[in-house]
């Protein structure tokens, strides 16, 4: 199965309606959101940026076909999720400090964090207007799916943050954060097509199920490349997530295995957190925290989740009746979350 054809069906059918929606943003919102979205760069100059993997827009459009419609009728619920994930990423952006994402300054670093905040608010906006517009009841069941989603993903994003400020972290928590934070919306682009489609509420929540478990195995190879990720793959700093005191799965985990390397990991984050000079620390300092959380397990642990979660993900797809070309797709996009490099 050739899932970048999968990724680029996706982003083609997308692109065009996203683009027509976010021309509808007042000046400069759209220029600000043009050049998030890699259409344009810092000097409004046209070019072929990044956008993303397309992950989301790929599994909204295949869902549709699923009830057995075309996958252009997945395509406002694939734009809908997709300016929702953008809405989330300004925001975190910001929040998080990060000044790099695919490979280029954030929005907030180029065009100042006002404008970072009203772009992303703008787009969350955006995003009931394109499935409200059409005027049907399954665009409104659509909806009240985004929008719950949209909800956990607020909820996660907040824990995430609560999360930075505290000494320990039980796995659960983490895996209850990380399930708000990218399971649901992956969750619902699983199943947003499929309910635009006519699909009933069985269909849709054992898709929302296999992408809820996706996310969770997304997320989980994310905090590893967020410690031991290629920068020149990721986009972001090397060691990004230490950087940024996260409580990710393979900190949590390791924190948790017990062990000699276990608690000289848990009394130099301790100490991290107390340090003034935490942002002057050398890349061999990170490097030697790496090195703990690999040494107490934490690296495998998450690697085996990502693998658990995307086994649950594939089983939630056995009580969908659908067409077997359309399984195998879904079960090809599930196999690239758990694989890919970036």
């Amino acid at each position: 199965m050739d899932v970048t054809a999968l990724l680029e069906r996706g982003r083609t059918l997308a692109t065009p309606v996203l683009r027509a929606a976010v021309d509808r943003l007042a000046p400069p919102m759209d220029t600000v959101a043009a050049y998030h979205f890699g259409w344009i760069d810092a000097q409004g100059n046209p070019t072929d940026g990044d956008g993303g993997k397309a992950v989301r827009p790929a599994l909204a459009v295949l869902s549709a076909e699923v009830t057995g419609a075309a996958p252009e009728v997945g395509v406002p619920g694939a734009v809908a999720v997709e300016l929702v994930h953008n809405f989330s990423l300004l925001h975190d952006d910001l929040m998080d400090g990060d000044e790099q994402r695919r490979h280029r300054d954030t929005v907030w670093k180029v065009h100042g964090p006002a404008q970072a905040i009203l772009v992303g608010d703008a787009l969350f906006a955006l995003a009931g207007e394109i499935l409200l517009e059409l005027g049907t009841v399954e665009a409104a069941r659509a909806t009240h799916r985004l929008t719950v989603a949209t909800r956990a993903l607020i909820d996660g994003q907040a824990q995430d943050i609560s999360y930075e400020h505290r000494d320990r972290v039980s796995v659960e928590e983490c895996l209850e954060m990380e399930g708000n934070k990218t399971g649901a919306l992956l969750a619902c682009a699983s199943s947003i097509g499929a309910v635009l489609g006519g699909a009933d509420a069985r269909t849709a929540d054992a898709l929302e199920k296999y992408g809820y478990h996706l996310g969770l195995a997304f997320q989980a190879v994310d905090d590893l490349l967020g410690i031991w990720g290629d920068p020149g793959a990721t986009g972001k700093q090397t060691w990004s997530d230490l950087r940024q005191r996260k409580k990710s799965l393979p900190v949590v985990a390791a924190l948790a295995a017990g062990g000699s390397a276990s608690e000289r990991l848990g009394e130099i984050l301790a100490a991290d957190a107390k340090s003034s000079e935490f942002e002057t620390f050398s890349e061999g300092e990170f490097a030697a925290r790496a090195a703990l959380i690999e040494e107490a397990g934490g690296r495998d642990w998450t690697a085996e989740e990502a693998r658990r979660q995307h086994a649950v993900a594939l089983e939630a797809l056995n009580v969908v009746d659908m067409p077997e070309q359309v399984r195998d797709r879904f079960t090809a996009l599930a196999d690239f979350v758990v694989v890919r490099k970036r």
